[in-house]
């Protein structure tokens, strides 16, 4: 029999980007019941809505989140700071309160100190303050693993808490307002190739270094983790790479055939400094290791973006 064979399962943000891939995995694996809330009926910075979502639930995979790049995060930190905190805690505690038996935290790595030692090691996690853009975000997400490990402490709840690193791939938030570093390229670079532009501007001077992790990998850490680990330590998910930003912007240009001028706005903030995952305890606890290669995982988030907008296109009236 499956693990889950037999369990009421809610995956919180579980129509998004992450959660549909999430619930897809653990449809393969044998669930069959799956409740999956929507934020316009069930908003659960609302405690009532937290109590009404863990209702029979056997086990909980919390992905709801408040999410953005830099500009966003800046824009936005006391917004993110209490909607993500509220989420998070109140819906544990809920879960606990109506018999949940297990609980899988999603954390994030803007939780990681701002000057982490590369490659991140979970026992750095307190090592230091988050980098400033990322912080109210990233403490709030933190306040999980606090959570988690004082109920455990003294309730024995059965809580995880997992840090996946920087998600991408098809589906991801293209959005300009709030998407993260790779989306926010690829729409960048494609905007102005097919707009005739000859630059783009990019914040930051390229310096700055990201790891990624394809979404299809990280709901599949996530899945592995609910099915084999219930300790109270903190697991990196990622993919351990590493490249700048500087790198990541010639990859998407490439892609795109794209010779224009780059020009980095040094006006604006890089970000943390540095991030790249030591992945080791994923792999040693619950046998998750990344298989999809950067390359071919970038290139098919750009071909997604292009058939989006060929579609799209299509779909638009002729200008009489």
């Amino acid at each position: 029999m499956s693990f889950w064979t037999g369990r009421r399962v809610l995956v919180t943000g579980g129509a998004g980007f992450l959660g549909s891939r999430v619930v897809a995995q653990l449809e393969a694996a044998g669930a069959k019941d799956i409740a999956v809330p929507r934020s316009k009926t069930l908003n659960l910075v609302d405690r009532e809505n937290c109590r009404r979502a863990v209702k029979n639930i056997d086990l909980v995979i919390h992905l709801a989140a408040k999410v953005g790049g830099i500009g966003f995060n800046r824009e936005n930190p006391g917004q993110l700071f209490f909607d993500n905190l509220m989420m998070g805690a109140q819906l544990m505690e809920e879960a606990r309160l109506n018999g949940v038996a297990k609980f899988v935290g999603i954390g994030t790595v803007c939780a990681y100190p701002k000057f982490t030692p590369v490659p991140f090691h979970e026992d750095d996690l307190w090592n230091g303050y988050p980098e400033e853009t990322n912080a109210p975000y990233g403490l709030a997400k933190k306040m999980l693993l606090v959570q988690s490990q004082a109920y455990r402490a003294q309730y024995g709840f059965n809580s995880i808490f997992l840090l996946p690193v920087n998600l991408y791939g098809p589906g991801d938030n293209f959005d300009p307002r709030s998407s993260h570093v790779i989306p926010a390229l690829i729409r960048k670079v494609y905007d102005a190739k097919f707009g005739g532009q000859d630059f783009i501007e990019v914040w930051g001077d390229g310096s700055a270094s990201r790891e990624f992790l394809y979404v299809e990998d990280a709901a599949r850490g996530i899945v592995l983790a609910a099915e084999r680990y219930a300790k109270d330590e903190p697991v990196n998910l990622g993919s351990h790479m590493e490249i700048t930003i500087r790198q990541l912007v010639g990859l998407i240009c490439e892609a795109f055939d794209f010779q224009g001028e780059i020009r980095w706005d040094t006006s604006k903030p890089n970000g943390q400094p540095r991030r790249s995952l030591d992945v080791s305890r994923a792999e040693r606890e619950f046998g998750f290791r990344a298989s999809t290669d950067f390359a071919a995982g970038l290139k098919s988030t750009v071909d997604w973006w292009i058939a989006t907008q060929r579609k799209a296109a299509v779909r638009e009236p002729a200008v009489s």
